[in-house]
């Protein structure tokens, strides 16, 4: 038989209830993915000021991964897994920029040189929509990863 009063835990020393240590919104509450959309999220914006209707009609878009597709297709070719894909727009679509978290984090190796190839990449793929060099697209367009310091 159960004994009365034990249908609840007693909380003893006062533990139980405890809320999250960081509140929401305070950047190392965001998860990965969040932290990832936010960089690319900044690169669009950048490119939105400098170059307005250009870019405005755009669409950025965070997939984990490229498609089984191309892995293969870049597989086949003795290439690394792509970084993003830049998809021409259609009748009813915008043109799309699209960058693949995973390969991106791999590559970058460090939390510190992941936000300037994100930025770098993105510049990339809306070269490539723009049919201009990325050095046009946005001055500050590096091409190859700061100097680590040793």
């Amino acid at each position: 038989m159960p004994r009365q009063g034990h249908g609840r835990r007693r909380d003893r020393r006062g533990r139980s209830g405890r809320g999250s240590l960081l509140p929401p919104g305070v950047p190392a509450s965001l998860t990965r993915q969040e932290r990832f959309e936010d960089l690319v999220t900044d690169s669009a914006e950048r490119l939105r000021e400098r170059w307005g209707t250009k870019v405005e009609r755009m669409s950025f878009e965070v997939a984990f991964v490229p498609d089984a597709e191309a892995l293969l297709r870049a597989e086949a070719e003795g290439e690394a897994p792509p970084l993003g894909a830049s998809l021409p727009g259609r009748r009813q679509e915008p043109p799309r920029v699209i960058v693949f978290r995973r390969p991106l984090e791999t590559v970058a190796g460090s939390a510190e040189a992941l936000p300037w190839l994100v930025h770098d990449v993105v510049v990339e793929l809306v070269a490539e929509l723009l049919a201009m060099p990325p050095e046009r697209v946005d001055p500050d367009y590096r091409g190859e990863p700061p100097e680590q310091d040793d």
